[in-house]
């Protein structure tokens, strides 16, 4: 994202200046469209099988400032409106990554971020920074001491892949945002209140984080007993170069602790209750486990690839992210200039999802989830092609053409195939 000109800035050493403070804006619109596709029966919270359009618009503004040496401070005010396809349910890998929850056809203002950075610089190499969103342009020591606190989304600081972690400028399948099983700790929005500390060591870095979960599963209330409900995460984070270009690979364990319905003993439940299973009936505290390997390459100064693998328990609801307990998904960005257009970026990606064995059962007797559901269920795993190529128009603004063709949806192999268009402008500054 570009730097705002005319920003203040103080000295730093004999080279480098460090901006006091910064300030960055954003506004997304992506307008979507799904062809109709054949579907033997349809359940309530399937994805509607007759031709549907959608939308989602979104504007931030990025404010910080530096109150002290080493010290950030961010403000991140937003507003969002959208009419998601069938409700936003249907999918494991949702169709639009700037839909949220609570999406609606209202504009909603709302805070998405507040929090204080601090760093501790322990010496080594120096690197410059850059002036981007939430982040001020200035100079770090290669080994150092990162304290981030407050409200903020989990994504900002893990899993943070190059080419698939942003629905406004690359891939907009909720798949290709982040691990599809890794149910990070968020509210209805994507954001919550919490801490990580990080180490950096020159290529290395690990980083540990607490933050609370949502009071009730999928919810935008969050609940604030951080010592009794939470989501914890720890990743480990190597830099390499191979050919002249950056990579880098992670590794990441989570742990979440929260009450929740377990697909076991909804199934055990029901003869009591009519026959069909039902999560909400059996909520108890419960911890669900998973992890994430990713890795990311650039072969070229154009050209970068990328793959994730991740794995949760499956063995209760989604709590927070979406319904995906295996993922596998593999990619490649492409920058346009080896057709005169540098700008540009030609993006394509695969994901693969899959389910727990006690999720299938579930909803092959009828129960539903958060967003999927079809009233029975002949298993396959969702298949996810996804590409994207996105125009420069102007200094600060793209134009992206997107289309997502979609197997086996909400992993039910009588219904679909389906295929998504979208056109999405994106203006920063």
């Amino acid at each position: 994202m570009a730097a705002l000109a005319g920003l203040p800035l103080l000295s730093y050493g004999d080279d480098i200046q460090e901006a006091a403070w910064s300030a960055h804006f954003q506004t997304t619109y992506i307008w979507e469209a799904k062809a109709p596709f054949s579907a033997p029966y349809t359940g309530e919270f399937s994805l509607r099988p007759e031709r549907e359009k959608g939308y989602s618009f979104s504007a931030t503004a990025a404010l910080g400032f530096r109150p002290w040496t080493g010290g950030e401070l961010y403000f991140d005010p937003e507003a969002v409106q959208g009419v998601p396809l069938s409700n936003l349910r249907g999918l494991g890998g949702m169709t639009n990554g700037e839909q949220q929850k609570t999406s609606g056809p209202n504009p909603t203002l709302y805070r998405a971020r507040l929090f204080l950075r601090q760093t501790w610089n322990l010496g080594g190499e120096k690197e410059a920074v850059e002036s981007d969103f939430n982040q001020m342009a200035g100079l770090l020591d290669k080994r150092r001491i990162v304290v981030t606190a407050g409200n903020l989304s989990v994504t900002d600081i893990f899993d943070n892949s190059a080419y698939a972690h942003d629905a406004r400028t690359q891939f907009m399948n909720w798949a290709l945002l982040a691990h599809g099983a890794y149910d990070f700790a968020a509210d209805a929005r994507g954001y919550t209140w919490g801490a990580v500390i990080e180490y950096f060591d020159d290529d290395w870095a690990i980083r540990a984080g607490r933050f609370m979960q949502p009071a009730e599963s999928n919810g935008l209330a969050l609940d604030k007993r951080i010592f009794t409900h939470y989501g914890d995460q720890v990743e480990v984070e190597h830099g390499h170069v191979w050919g002249d270009q950056p990579g880098k690979a992670r590794v990441l364990v989570f742990r979440n602790r929260a009450t929740m319905g377990g697909f076991r003993d909804a199934l055990a439940e029901a003869p009591n209750n009519g026959g069909v299973p039902d999560v909400a009936r059996v909520r108890t505290e419960r911890s669900k486990i998973g992890f994430g390997f990713s890795a990311e390459q650039g072969l070229t100064s154009d050209i970068g690839v990328f793959a994730r693998a991740s794995w949760n328990d499956g063995a209760s609801e989604t709590y927070a992210f979406t319904e995906i307990e295996r993922s596998f998904s593999v990619g490649a960005a492409v920058r346009g200039g080896a057709w005169n257009r540098a700008d540009d970026t030609l993006g394509i990606a695969w994901v693969r999802n899959g389910l727990s064995q006690a999720h299938r059962d579930y909803l092959a007797a009828g129960g539903v989830g958060a967003f999927i559901g079809d009233g029975r269920l002949n298993y396959r795993p969702e298949s996810i092609t996804e590409a994207y190529y996105s125009f420069k128009l102007a200094k600060a603004v793209t134009l992206s053409l997107d289309a997502q063709h979609i197997v086996n949806p909400a992993y039910n192999a009588e219904r679909g195939p389906v295929n998504v268009g979208s056109i999405r402008l994106h203006a920063q500054y």
